[in-house]
């Protein structure tokens, strides 16, 4: 009776054993199964690295400067009595701008002028009895000091006198005045600030490595914040001789013409030199491009061959693509596009979008690009 309950155990601790390691084969089994089974492709967008026409150009920043700009100051002191320009005013060279009090220069001219008549009367005088020999040559020579010490004083007055009105150097476009009739100036006393705006400079600092890529009379391109969308051509009007010592780069100096004065002085520019020449490069989205410490790389979609060599096709007779990742070397970067200098060959399909969630490999499927079909639609193509 023991025995049969022993053996009616057993048989039940068999039974749950066995039905246990039926479990758990049949578990592994569907793991197997599902890490076997082939993954599903990656939706990605690409594209063609194309070799095309590439204009190098050198990117800077600088500033504008007036052709030629200068703060208005009078050189002497004295009292404005008339203001003879409005602000904002177009003035042209040599305009009478700012008229000081003269009245005592004017009256120390005119005392001035008669000593010149009075030494001019004696010194003919002196000349006609000389030659007769009635005064001694040491007495017409002191009439001819004194002549020409009167014709000095009348110079030096009417300079004085010139000092007492302010005139335009250039012409140009003046600034807010500074002054008002009745106003004390001081030599060196701001009156105003006026400004050539027919032309303009940008000055600008590159390294000192591009000097050999630069020369007077090179085109320049720049845009300001103050026009988005819209580029301004000039043309380099110097280099610096000089590199400067703390941040080793050479200091640059362009020229433009302004004829609607939409430019001002001192506004923020971003700019670029044309090089010489068009080289063709490969050129890829700049989207494509991967960037690590380690270097830049990008993933290269390729069809998905056997051991044979030949294309992979999945259930619907597609070719299969995978990705290779490959480093490559960049250059030159604008509008969003990336020349590559090495790594890459022209006509190689990239991957523009969804790197993140692609290894060395992987199995892809190429779809449209979300961003450029939303910007077709925008423009209606």
């Amino acid at each position: 009776m023991l025995l049969r309950r022993m053996l009616i155990m057993l048989g039940v601790v068999l039974v749950v054993v066995l039905a246990l390691a039926a479990y758990k084969g049949f578990s592994i089994y569907q793991q197997i199964q599902m890490f076997s089974a082939p993954q599903p492709a990656i939706s990605v967008s690409a594209a063609l690295a194309e070799e095309q026409p590439w204009q190098g150009r050198l990117p800077a920043i600088g500033t504008l400067k007036a052709y030629q700009g200068v703060d208005l100051a009078a050189e002497v002191d004295g009292i404005v009595s008339e203001v003879l320009f409005e602000s904002g005013q177009k003035v042209r060279l040599g305009q009478p701008l700012i008229q000081l009090d003269s009245e005592v220069e004017r009256a120390n001219l005119a005392t001035a002028e008669a000593v010149l008549s009075l030494a001019r009367v004696e010194f003919e005088r002196g000349r006609s009895l000389v030659s007769r020999q009635n005064i001694s040559k040491s007495e017409f020579d002191r009439l001819n000091a004194e002549l020409l010490k009167a014709q000095a004083t009348v110079s030096q007055l009417r300079a004085q006198l010139g000092k007492k009105r302010v005139l335009a150097p250039f012409s140009g476009t003046i600034g807010i005045r500074q002054v008002d009739t009745g106003d004390y100036l001081s030599p060196g006393a701001a009156i105003a600030t006026l400004q050539d705006l027919s032309r303009l400079h940008v000055d600008f600092f590159l390294p000192e490595q591009r000097a050999p890529q630069l020369q007077v009379g090179q085109p320049v391109r720049l845009s300001v914040a103050a026009y988005p969308g819209e580029q301004f051509a000039g043309r380099i009007a110097a280099i610096n001789p000089k590199v400067e010592n703390e941040t080793r780069n050479l200091q640059v100096r362009a020229t433009l013409d302004n004829p609607d004065e939409k430019l001002l002085p001192g506004m923020f520019a971003n700019l670029e030199v044309l090089l010489p020449g068009d080289e063709t490069k490969i050129v890829v989205p700049e989207t494509a491009i991967t960037y690590t410490l380690y270097g830049n790389s990008v993933y290269v979609v390729k069809e998905k061959q056997d051991d044979d060599g030949k294309a992979l096709k999945d259930a619907d007779g597609n070719t299969q693509l995978t990705v290779e990742r490959r480093f490559v070397e960049t250059g030159e970067r604008r509008a969003g596009r990336v020349v590559i200098v090495k790594g890459l060959q022209a006509g190689e399909q990239v991957v523009t979008s969804g790197q993140l969630k692609l290894d060395n490999g992987a199995h892809v499927e190429v779809v449209e690009d979300p961003a450029l079909a939303i910007q077709a639609g925008a423009t209606g193509q």
